[in-house]
């Protein structure tokens, strides 16, 4: 572990006077900080890391059980389990629940020309890919062979050396009749005795489904591919591979647990569990844990008042576990304002790229949280620490914005330094205990905040909001005078229609201000305000000679009406089925462009919209695409 105490954390940040400028957050981040206990987050997640690292579905039961002990300890009310199907077929939104998978044992020996261990589950666990096929009992000699060098015409029966990540080509191993793959490909090369995770297995998607392949699924280390390719350039390499590993019908758990407030309006953090790393994600887990205990002593104590909203902690499997957990609470998420995911490393402060970032939402949802949540940050963090903000990006539990379940999400975020994402040198001791603090810290003080919010609280929100969209809209004319400067017309009307459409967003912000309780007489002279500001920037690029951008693609008139929350992975849809379009598990144009379909606005509208959030014209074929999801059966469309 980082050598910190907690005493030593204290000193150095409230001692050093390292947080950041007054602000009606002040006291209430001094409070916070004071009482969080990092050592007790660090304790957390080693706990979840010792199950977690073995990713078998029996491990994933053990870890919801420890933290069930573990809220409970921390005075968390009405903790209830659910279980998320793990049956291979059953869809929630429209994302298949993967089949439950465990591992007996596993191993990859090299056999000729030379002899040496390649993989030893035990030893080793990310040496075996998630979701990994079984060979019979005494295990298979295969032949290995090198992608680079390999037609995939000769690879039927063979182990496969890849040197991108497998799971991306498991749909080809399965066409040409490959026993399985040797992934080679790391995300940090340097690791040289490390190795990627494979976490997906599945033959057109993210989980292993009734209908997935089961080939066996190795990783080796960089150094280990270097060896082997000396080897497959002299001659022919054996391995032998002995793996026991089933699937069956199972289920993947998710936890929830409530600090009460005054009202029947919620606020929710969450964080997943079920992935093999310590900073990915047995932090967020351990840091959501931890903020509620804070909270819960702070209220129970006296110190801080019992807030408005309950105060909800969701952990889950990722994806998987918080669409069920949504799906199966329609009537509690209409209740709840404001939601926080926690998908992050605590690194150490000495190494670059580990400053926390705040994910925006989706446009579609753009919301007062947008603006708050970095302020949160300002208050919280040390002066050396400063952090980020970013627009709103897939690849995780972010998408509670979106319409079709509209609650104000942000997501926080920091690199590991050394990259190690998916990767077994993810482990505890790459833990800062002062990032872990101060991960807690903003976790807990964004929680309490919203739940507390009222009408006392307005007009500093809408103020904070304004000033966010002010940012934006000076920037987006800033980059038009540039295109104008540069002779780029295309470019300075985009930013001229851009104006309009950050305005409107922005405008959708402050008036979700009216849940706490915003009357018109706040926000008729912000939004106001706005609209002037709106109008000064227009003007610029007016008085420079620019004119509206205008769309050149079809301005297709039908309409989209979804079926389902959440995107649109494909998983059940062979590639070859998929005319070229990407899937919706995590590409952003297809993820912002389904938001934007309501069943009322046009396709045509929807893309003018897609393109603004994504900030540039795009030649994507939404038309196309739209159709296609109909004639699967996706969506529906009204002519």
């Amino acid at each position: 572990m980082p050598p910190f105490s907690r005493a030593a954390v204290l000193a150095v940040a409230v001692g050093g006077a390292l947080l950041a400028q007054s602000s009606p957050l002040s006291t209430l981040s001094r409070t916070i900080f004071a009482a969080v206990n990092a050592e007790r987050a660090l304790e957390t997640v080693v706990r979840v890391y010792a199950n977690d690292r073995w990713f078998r579905f029996p491990k994933f039961q053990e870890t919801a059980q420890y933290l069930q002990v573990r809220l409970d300890e921390s005075g968390v009310q009405q903790l209830a389990r659910g279980a998320a199907p793990a049956d291979g077929h059953t869809q929630v939104g429209f994302w298949t629940m993967p089949l439950a998978w465990d591992v007996a044992h596993a191993r990859l020996d090299l056999i000729g020309p030379e002899r040496a261990s390649l993989c030893d589950y035990q030893a080793s666990p990310a040496c075996l890919g998630m979701w990994s096929g079984a060979t019979p009992a005494g295990g298979l000699d295969l032949e290995l062979v090198d992608l680079e060098t390999t037609d995939w015409k000769d690879v039927k029966g063979k182990l496969v050396l890849t040197h991108e990540n497998s799971a991306n080509l498991k749909s080809k191993l399965v066409q040409h009749g490959a026993a399985g793959a040797l992934n080679g490909f790391s995300e940090n090369p340097k690791l040289g005795d490390d190795r990627q995770w494979i976490n997906a297995w599945g033959d057109y998607g993210w989980g292993f489904l009734k209908t997935s392949t089961p080939l066996l699924s190795f990783s080796a280390t960089p150094r280990q591919v270097q060896h082997l390719q000396q080897l497959l350039a002299a001659g022919k390499v054996m391995v032998h591979a002995d793996v026991s590993t089933r699937f069956y019908e199972g289920v993947y758990p998710w936890l929830t647990g409530l600090i009460p407030g005054t009202t029947e309006e919620e606020v929710l953090v969450l964080a997943h569990t079920a992935e093999q790393g310590a900073q990915d994600n047995a932090t967020g887990v351990a840091a959501s844990i931890e903020a509620m205990n804070t909270l819960q002593t702070l209220i129970a104590s006296g110190t801080l008042p019992k807030p408005r909203r309950g105060i909800r902690i969701l952990l889950m499997p990722e994806m998987y576990g918080s669409l069920h957990y949504i799906e199966a609470h329609r009537e509690r998420m209409k209740r709840t304002i404001a939601s926080i995911t926690v998908d992050t490393p605590a690194a150490s402060y000495e190494l670059a790229g580990t400053e926390y970032t705040v994910y925006r939402a989706p446009h579609v949802g753009k919301a007062w949280t947008d603006a708050l949540m970095p302020r949160i940050a300002k208050a919280v963090l040390p002066r050396q620490r400063p952090s980020h903000v970013a627009e709103h990006a897939t690849g995780t539990d972010a998408y509670l914005s979106e319409p079709a379940i509209g609650v104000p999400n942000v997501w926080i975020y920091s690199g590991t330094g050394d990259v190690t994402h998916h990767n077994s040198a993810d482990k505890p001791q790459t833990v800062d205990l002062r990032s872990m603090r101060d991960l807690v810290a903003l976790v807990a003080e964004y929680l309490y905040y919203t739940a507390s919010a009222g009408e006392k609280d307005v007009p500093w929100l809408a103020n904070i909001t304004l000033d966010a969209a002010m940012e934006d809209l000076r920037s987006v004319a800033s980059r038009g005078l540039d295109a104008v400067g540069t002779g780029d017309a295309r470019a300075a009307s985009f930013s001229l229609s851009r104006l309009d459409y950050i305005a409107d967003r922005n405008e959708d912000a402050l008036r979700g201000l009216a849940r706490l309780g915003a009357s018109p007489a706040v926000l008729s002279p912000m939004l106001h305000k706005l609209k002037q500001f709106r109008d000064l920037q227009t003007s610029r690029l007016r008085d420079a000679g620019v004119h509206p951008y205008v769309r050149t693609a079809n301005p297709a008139q039908f309409v989209v009406r979804r079926k389902r929350i959440g995107t649109i992975p494909l998983d059940d849809l062979a590639p070859e089925q998929r005319e070229g379009f990407p899937s919706g598990a995590w590409d952003k144009v297809v993820t912002v462009a389904l938001y934007w379909c309501d069943g009322k606005r046009t396709v045509g509208e929807a893309a003018y919209l897609t393109e603004m959030e994504m900030g540039r014209p795009l030649s994507f074929d939404f038309v196309s695409y739209f159709r296609f999801l109909e004639r699967h059966g996706y969506v529906d469309i009204a002519n």
